[in-house]
């Protein structure tokens, strides 16, 4: 843990903190750990939204079901 800790640059009490998941924790600590436990390529994954289903979800559901192009015939003009 003091490695850890100590390559993350940050203290074991914060470690510690991390560990059990205190959202009171900057992200940037959060980082530094990732990094220094060489898993810092998976925090590019948190925001994806190819692994947001319910996000995805959610987005689909407030999509309008028809689309309405105003009058026949008119597409095109200014």
């Amino acid at each position: 843990m003091a490695v850890v800790a100590e390559r993350a640059f940050t203290s074991r009490s914060t470690l510690q903190r991390v560990e059990a998941g205190d959202t009171n924790v900057g992200i940037g600590i959060y980082a530094g750990v990732l990094q220094a436990l060489g898993l810092l390529q998976g925090l590019s994954e948190v925001a994806d939204i190819r692994y947001d289903h319910v996000g995805q979800a959610l987005a689909s559901a407030a999509l309008p079901r028809r689309v309405h192009s105003g009058r026949p015939g008119r597409l095109g003009d200014a």
